[in-house]
């Protein structure tokens, strides 16, 4: 008897241990309704990775946004907000090497909330550079679209040299 439980107790260990990764959706769902102030300057901003470290730069795009006002977009990482971005903005940030989660969301503010969020997943390699994009969309009968995915580096400079940078701090 007691080898058969000690059997169940090592069994139920070892299928604990390969539970399948959180579901993009919980990683969204969770979060807290931050609201951020986002100001944009068009100055200059490059960066290049810390040392054991990658860098992302999130960008947000509005070329498919005909509506008004235009949405502040806010990104999160593995679960907490990293910053946001309004109307054809940037900003960046270091990770840690490893997979990570990324979320992308619209702030509150008059706009459809619930069609405003997308997500996706990388894995980061220290001294790597990653881009994504969100792509804001808004149609004549009022529906709204957002898309996350990873831009290529050359398309990512592209709109980096057409955008503004992006600063944003939590509002208290």
């Amino acid at each position: 008897m007691r080898m058969v439980l000690m059997i169940l107790l090592f069994g139920a260990s070892t299928f604990a241990q390969n539970a399948p990764p959180v579901a993009a959706g919980a990683v969204c769902s969770n979060l807290p309704n931050t609201i951020f102030d986002v100001k944009t300057d068009n100055g200059e901003h490059a960066a290049q990775p810390a040392a054991g470290k990658a860098l992302v730069y999130f960008l947000q795009d509005d070329t498919n946004y005909i509506s008004r006002p235009r949405p502040t977009t806010r990104l999160a990482m593995d679960g907490a907000w990293v910053g946001a971005t309004h109307s054809d903005s940037y900003f960046y940030f270091s990770v840690e090497p490893g997979e990570h989660h990324l979320c992308a969301g619209w702030q509150a503010g008059g706009l459809q909330p619930t069609a405003g969020v997308a997500a996706a997943h990388f894995t980061a390699v220290a001294g790597h550079v990653y881009y994504f994009r969100v792509q804001n969309g808004s149609l004549q009968d009022h529906s709204t679209t957002i898309e996350l995915g990873r831009v290529d580096s050359d398309e990512a400079q592209l709109l980096i040299n057409r955008y503004a940078f992006s600063s944003s701090s939590a509002k208290k």
